[in-house]
């Protein structure tokens, strides 16, 4: 995890982690970010695998800080990019003119599994979280669901290396989260269908694309149990929301 790569003096981007997944020679990046982090991504992965052996960019969704760089990602790597099949023609316009021709792999909406060498990588639907089309990733090996924006805190970067690891630590960390969830989730329904299928996995830590991590079924049990009875999204709006004000 690259978790302080977002340098703005300015205070105005948000922050976000990044994900290097290697397997014997080979490197998938998971949410790769934008131009903010591209140069200094390149720099802090070398030390673990060299930019030419990237096999795969996984991409949550369509987002800017998700994937603004996808550029210079194709320009530079031999890589493909997996993102889900309703954002497969719209993030080609992140790149030059063909640049992205036969890399973007579009995900189907169930999701579907990727080998890496000796692990495989599962596209996990999470549609609605907060995107349309919108994927986390489950590594089979380590048992580590990439979630996105689920689970995701507003802190600084400093903040990010203690994981928490019990329902305590939850509820501690909540007031960094609840405001982003509430806005950012579409529905109750889609976050209890999510939380449904989560609790049948297998997973030891679950680390999303901005702020802290859980490790530990306490802690990832202690948020599942709150998402699922979160009103948030659609729930909250009125008529009032929808009003012309000229």
């Amino acid at each position: 995890m690259f978790n302080d790569l977002v340098k703005d003096a300015g205070d105005h981007a948000v922050q976000a982690n990044q994900f290097l997944i290697v397997s014997d020679g080979e490197g998938a990046l998971i949410d790769p970010s934008g131009h903010l982090t591209y140069n200094s991504l390149v720099l802090a992965m070398h030390k673990y695998l060299p930019k030419q052996q990237l096999k795969y960019l996984f991409a949550s969704h369509q987002d800017p800080d998700i994937i603004g760089a996808l550029d210079k990602w194709l320009f530079s790597t031999e890589c493909n990019l997996y993102v889900s099949k309703l954002w497969s023609r719209f993030v080609p316009h992140f790149c030059n003119l063909n640049r992205a021709d036969g890399r973007i792999i579009g995900i189907p909406d169930e999701g579907m599994p990727i080998r890496l060498r000796d692990t495989t990588i599962h596209a996990v639907p999470a549609h609605f979280l907060h995107a349309e089309g919108n994927f986390q990733f489950y590594d089979s090996k380590s048992k580590i669901l990439f979630s996105g924006d689920m689970g995701a805190s507003m802190v600084d970067a400093n903040d990010i290396q203690k994981p928490m690891r019990t329902k305590e630590d939850f509820f501690q960390e909540l007031h960094t989260m609840s405001g982003f969830h509430k806005r950012y989730m579409v529905s109750n329904k889609v976050c209890r269908l999510w939380a449904n299928m989560v609790r049948e996995m297998d997973i030891d830590m679950m680390v999303p694309q901005h702020g802290r991590y859980f490790v530990g079924k306490e802690a990832i049990h202690a948020f599942l149990d709150w998402i699922e009875n979160l009103q948030c999204g659609i729930d909250l709006f009125t008529q009032e929301h929808y009003r012309f004000r000229g």
